[in-house]
């Protein structure tokens, strides 16, 4: 017999690496318990905030949130990878999907909702920063910055196309 909680269910997270010449995109969040006034990577849920059942993809819901949190429109490079940080504080699973991008356009903008400030920050500038960064995002950012990753990019000729494939 199959149970009511079946399949098991994993809160999905996308997080974006948005690279501008030597720096990389941060926010500082306006919410959350543990995230309030830390500077982040942009990131987000898939499926969205708009209870959709299925949501976008990750790689567009990660640009989809880089564009909301930051006003930045980017491009997905590739997949850096995928982070399982155990339980959230209500003991939910979750799993981090994470991708490098590169800036295609806009200037950091903060949505006023989620984010209060949106700005580029070199490795030197992170490692001054006098406010509070996230340390999985301070440490993600600082290995990117330091060419320490490697990215799997999207292949778009793959059976399920035109889904993109990281492979």
């Amino acid at each position: 017999m199959i149970s009511a909680d079946f399949p098991p269910k994993m809160i999905v997270c996308v997080g974006s690496v948005v690279l501008r010449e030597d720096k990389v995109l941060f926010v500082r969040q306006t919410y959350g318990e543990t995230l309030k006034g830390q500077w982040t990577l942009p990131w987000g849920f898939v499926p969205g905030e708009d209870g959709s059942t299925y949501g976008d993809p990750p790689h567009v819901a990660a640009l989809r949130e880089t564009r909301e949190e930051a006003g930045v429109v980017a491009e997905v490079d590739g997949l850096l990878g995928i982070q399982n940080p155990g339980p959230s504080e209500q003991g939910d699973p979750r799993l981090y999907i994470l991708f490098l991008c590169h800036h295609v356009s806009g200037e950091p903008a903060p949505d006023g909702r989620e984010t209060d400030q949106a700005a580029y920050f070199s490795l030197e500038e992170l490692r001054e920063m006098r406010e509070e960064v996230n340390g999985f995002c301070y440490w993600l950012a600082t290995r990117v910055l330091q060419g320490q990753y490697t990215i799997v990019p999207p292949e778009s000729d793959n059976p399920y196309a035109p889904h993109l494939a990281f492979l």
